[in-house]
């Protein structure tokens, strides 16, 4: 029994919330906060930071510093500076691993975000929640174990491919399923009008010997995840329709939440159903917030987005910690890249050289703040994690070797971390 315990438990440590806030968060409006920056707001950016780099969409255009909107606290005992537009996430200060140095090396949307999905912008490399269904599975077999669920908020709403989920040259048995956030989570759930239990059970029987007869012939593996499929879109029939009726949720939970009506399609109610989609062993949860691409207005932005995001997100990571899950789920919260320092009309651009995320639960050292970027904000200097160091550690927190974790493919080893990664040991507790 106790072995049957810390097999369950080390499994248990790899159930992973992917909190993405897409389009690219202002490091500068969550948790960098630069006085220097401040002091030199509608002045001239100093050339000696941006000569030669690449920039976007501000070539050829007078460079002016953006000073933060909102003011900055010191919050929880660890001290954690966060921007005032976050007030909830300050009361879990003491949970967050605050990475301030964070780098990557693609500038436009998408690109980006398959950069930070799968390690690589060439199509066909898999996700990473598909490599963790792919090397470690999932605990549950009447959900998929890979999950994704998309927001929306007023403005900077930036669309997202399903590429960003995809199991690439895995076997698509691994690839994310995305849930609807409103409505039907999953569609046709249902039997058709006339349609039995027993009668879709002796299809499913019989699709799958035959399924079953051909894979004997052909040896191809994508008939074995057809026949797996089946039988899970069978299971999900009793167990969707559980897990998204929130009922059983308390209106003192809703409202902890920041929930004004269950299944409203808000990124409230996804991190509720993230929370549901964990206590029953989903092994990877990614929700999309697309409302961060502040090329102007970011001051409304900003406002919107926190508001949208601040209140659940905390509510999250503090309901998995009361529940006992926290240690064993790694919470991540972050975009893309960042903004720049320096303004875009009434907005910023995008920033790839120097940005922040934050992680929780699941090993990490909490309370802490690692990395720094310059005065200005312009370039991650002090301990600086690109995109492969990132995948490297969180594999590592969840007790897996970057190196080792690997599939063949055109005879060569595809990993996550490409040839590139190493593990952040200062991110870890």
């Amino acid at each position: 029994r106790d072995l049957h315990l810390s097999i369950r438990r080390q499994r248990q440590m790899c159930i992973r919330d992917s909190l993405c806030m897409a389009g690219g968060p202002s490091h500068l409006e969550t948790f960098d906060y630069k006085p220097e920056l401040a002091r030199l707001d509608g002045k001239p950016f100093p050339e000696s930071f941006t000569q030669g780099q690449q920039l976007a969409q501000l070539q050829n255009t007078v460079l002016k510093a953006r000073g933060p909107i909102a003011p900055f606290s010191r919050r929880g005992q660890s001290g954690i500076e966060i921007c005032d537009l976050f007030p909830h996430l300050g009361t879990i200060a003491d949970e967050m691993c605050v990475v301030r140095s964070m780098k990557t090396e693609q500038i436009n949307h998408d690109t980006a975000h398959a950069f930070m999905n799968t390690g690589s912008i060439i199509k066909g490399r898999p996700s990473m929640g598909s490599w963790l269904l792919y090397g470690l599975g999932a605990e549950t077999e009447e959900l998929p174990g890979f999950v994704v669920l998309t927001s929306k908020g007023r403005n900077g709403v930036q669309p997202v491919s399903a590429r960003q989920w995809s199991s690439g040259v895995l076997p698509s048995r691994f690839q994310g399923i995305q849930f609807q956030s409103q409505g039907d989570a999953v569609h046709y759930i249902g039997n058709p009008d006339g349609v039995c239990q027993s009668t879709q059970r002796q299809v499913i029987e019989e699709v799958m010997r035959l399924n079953g007869s051909l894979a004997e012939e052909t040896h191809d593996p994508e008939i074995a995840t057809r026949i797996a499929q089946y039988e899970l879109a069978f299971k999900m029939q009793a167990s969707v329709p559980e897990l998204t009726d929130f009922k059983a949720e308390s209106p003192v939970m809703l409202a902890r939440y920041g929930i004004k009506e269950p299944g409203e399609g808000s990124f409230a109610s996804n991190c509720l159903l993230a929370r549901r989609l964990a206590e029953r062993g989903v092994r990877m949860i990614q929700l999309y917030h697309r409302g961060w691409d502040h090329h102007g207005d970011i001051v409304g932005g900003m406002k919107e987005g926190a508001q949208a995001v601040d209140q659940a997100t905390a509510a999250l990571i503090t309901d998995l910690k009361e529940r006992g899950m926290l240690e064993d789920t790694l919470v991540l919260w972050g975009g893309e890249f960042g903004r720049t320092p320096m303004g875009q009309g009434t907005g910023r651009d995008h920033h790839i050289l120097g940005f922040s995320l934050f992680m929780a639960g699941g090993g990490v050292k909490k309370g802490t703040v690692y990395g720094s970027t310059d005065e200005l904000g312009y370039r991650a200097t002090e301990n600086v994690v690109d995109v492969h160091d990132l995948h490297a550690t969180m594999l590592a927190l969840m007790g897996v070797d970057h190196l080792r974790l690997n599939t063949k493919f055109q005879g060569l080893d595809v990993r996550l971390t490409g040839i590139a990664g190493n593990v952040v040991r200062g991110l870890m507790a």
